[in-house]
């Protein structure tokens, strides 16, 4: 937003969530025709060996669960092997064919997706300061494949554990858009932002398959307790990775290598070689970072936490799979991370944690998606037999736990001592009360005014003075990313410090606003933008910054996506990260969506861009929300893949 004084931010608890299963018969308020589930036995039996979104085939009979909970004869324990020349029965069908044991399908050798297709500034000090301290099917079942020794299996049979499981993990679906384009040219931008960020077209050269579409089009089945995929032709899988690593390497850029990396770290994770996955997917985190892209940030955390899950590292792995759902990533997106941190719950036996999170996938879709809410129930039915059979299990954690966020201390005013202190989460103060005025701890670290000065010190969370007072700081913000802007005078002359008081930017600014993902608004004539080398990123030519996004929050600069929207004379545009003008500042009002641009015409009447400021959707709708329901209904062919 524009710059000037802003008011103060309110502190104060949220009102508590209500945790568990709905009542018997409540249906989804989202979903009327959604099936109700609870810890009784009202819940649908599931069915076993169902097909990802769909029941399963007519004359495929369901046999039940083997004794102590395990699979039933036909289901294999692991990733099985079929006899050489044989499909096994979790085997992905090509479209429009029917599997072996159905009725009228012909018997059919082994699908091999890779079948030849034919040719075709230094440091400054600022002043004195202190040292810082199953599937069914009616033809015989393969062997299975036994899991190796680094991976884990959720505990069975107790409130703090979940159904025996099969050795095929779950993995993380990122979005990828089939509108029937005839190539990707035809697609519009829009659309295409939903896909794993960065892929590649096919090259001309004539390889067979391309890996990443053979993983897209492969349909899962998944077990009716554990939900983890049924995997019978692990030899496919290798194939496939084999194939995904001659795409990798002669990739060099950053976005193709961390897409790569990722992938194969999900095949790896499916074939049990936990191993060689977490090292895939540590790397490909990296490569992600790189990029600075939000999306493919999470991506990549999300693919990683699954492979921690699979080796044991629950905390680490629910840990990243919180970071990852950003509410500025696609609704689709967030709701399959919410989809696979509720498995990893389920692993845990924290049943009511991963009632909320199936739930909160759900929610998410505000469009009917039949495949997400089969899918979905699948994972509510098999909640409520956990439920019903061990409990409920832990209490839910907060986001705060889950993110294994130490609490700081909070500001507390002492009618005693009539000074300001801060308490901890038991309500006894671990700063005594001694200051005339504080701010919260940010970075872990809060600035503190005393009576006898107005000038701010600085201390860390157990009370320890790092810049003292006598400094002569009269204006102080926040600290962010390790930096905070102070003023001598209170009112110009923004300089940004680090925690030590050691200058890092030494540029005078008249405002300012906190760093955010390594990029702060500032104003010198006009408003612009700077990294925290102090370098120029986006040129002092606008009037403000009034980043506005649809889930109601308003951001000081950037948001974390890498875009602002920036205000010129009243018309509104859009940078990026890098200082390039994605949407030149002409129109009345711009609202940043996940996957394009809401804009405003002269009358009033809504449209949308997509992200390279093309028009997407004319201004001619009444409201932006009902731009963003045409955004969903466009978008609905799209569904959740590898």
């Amino acid at each position: 937003m524009q710059g000037g004084p802003r008011p103060p931010q309110q502190y104060g608890p949220r009102p508590p969530q209500q945790y568990g299963p709905r009542p018997p018969g409540q249906q989804h308020p989202q979903h009327p025709g959604h099936h109700p589930h609870g810890p009784g036995p009202q819940g649908r039996p599931p069915q076993q060996g169902q097909v990802y979104g769909r029941p399963p085939q007519q004359g495929q009979p369901a046999l039940p669960p083997g004794p102590g909970g395990q699979a039933g004869p036909g289901v294999p324990q692991g990733p099985g092997v079929a006899p050489q020349g044989q499909p096994g029965p979790g085997v992905p069908q090509p479209q429009g064919q029917q599997g072996p044991g159905q009725p009228g399908a012909p018997q059919r050798q082994a699908f091999n997706a890779f079948a030849p297709a034919g040719p075709a500034p230094q440091p400054q000090e600022i002043a004195p300061v202190t040292a810082m301290p199953s599937p069914v099917s009616a033809n015989p079942v393969s062997p299975a494949v036994v899991a190796t020794p680094d991976t884990v299996m959720p505990v069975a049979s107790s409130a703090a554990g979940a159904a025996t499981a099969l050795t095929a993990p779950t993995m993380l679906t990122p979005i990828v858009v089939k509108l029937g384009a005839s190539s990707p040219d035809t697609v519009p931008e829009v659309v295409t932002e939903l896909a794993d960020p960065g892929a590649e077209p096919e090259t001309p050269e004539d390889t067979g398959p391309d890996p990443e579409q053979v993983l897209a089009n492969y349909e899962w089945r998944f077990h009716h307790e554990t939900l983890r995929e049924l995997v019978d032709n692990p030899d496919e899988l290798r194939e496939i990775r084999d194939k995904l690593t001659e795409k990798l390497s002669p990739s060099t850029d950053n976005a193709s290598r961390a897409r790569l990396l990722s992938l194969r770290a999900v095949v790896s994770r499916i074939l049990g070689e936990l191993t060689k996955a977490l090292s895939d997917g540590k790397m490909a985190l990296v490569h992600a970072e790189a990029t600075g892209e939000l999306r493919r940030i999470a991506i990549a955390k999300a693919r990683l936490a699954h492979v921690l899950q699979w080796r044991g590292d629950f905390a680490e792995a629910d840990r990243l799979f919180a970071e990852a759902n950003s509410t500025e990533l696609p609704d689709r997106l967030r709701a399959t991370m919410h989809e696979h941190a509720g498995r990893s719950c389920l692993d845990q036996g924290r049943y009511m944690e991963a009632f909320n999170h199936f739930e909160s996938a759900l929610e998410l879709r505000k469009v009917e998606d039949p495949e997400l809410i089969a899918r979905t129930e699948l994972a509510l039915d098999a909640v409520s037999l956990k439920i019903a059979e061990n409990g409920m299990g832990p209490y839910p954690r907060s986001k705060e736990e889950i993110l294994q966020i130490t609490k700081a201390p909070v500001p507390r005013f002492d009618d005693r001592a009539q000074c300001w202190g801060y308490v901890d989460a038991e309500g006894k103060f671990a700063i005594a009360p001694a200051f005339a005025d504080v701010q919260p701890f940010r970075d872990g670290v809060a600035w503190v005014r005393r009576r006898e000065t107005h000038a701010w010190e600085l201390i860390s969370e157990n009370g320890e003075k790092q810049i003292d007072s006598n400094v002569g700081l009269l204006g102080v913000g926040s600290f962010s990313e390790g930096l905070a802007w102070v003023s001598k005078d209170g009112t110009a002359g923004w300089i940004a410090i680090d925690k030590y008081g050691r200058v890092v930017i030494s540029t005078g600014f008249e405002d300012v606003r906190p760093f955010r993902r390594g990029l702060a608004a500032v104003k010198r004539g006009g408003w612009g933008a700077v990294d925290t080398k102090g370098r120029v990123i986006v040129p002092f030519q606008f009037t403000g910054f009034s980043t506005a996004l649809t889930d109601g929050r308003y951001v000081d600069g950037f948001a974390d996506e890498g875009l602002a929207i920036v205000d010129a004379a009243g018309r509104k545009g859009v940078v990026d990260r890098h200082g390039t003008v994605v949407v030149p500042p002409v129109h009345p009002a711009l609202v940043i969506h996940p996957v394009a641009f809401l804009i405003a015409g002269p009358d009033g009447r809504w449209g949308a861009l997509d992200r390279k400021g093309r028009q997407f959707i004319d201004p001619v709708l009444a409201s932006r929300k009902q731009v963003m329901e045409e955004l969903d209904r466009l978008l609905a062919d799209t569904k959740p893949v590898l």
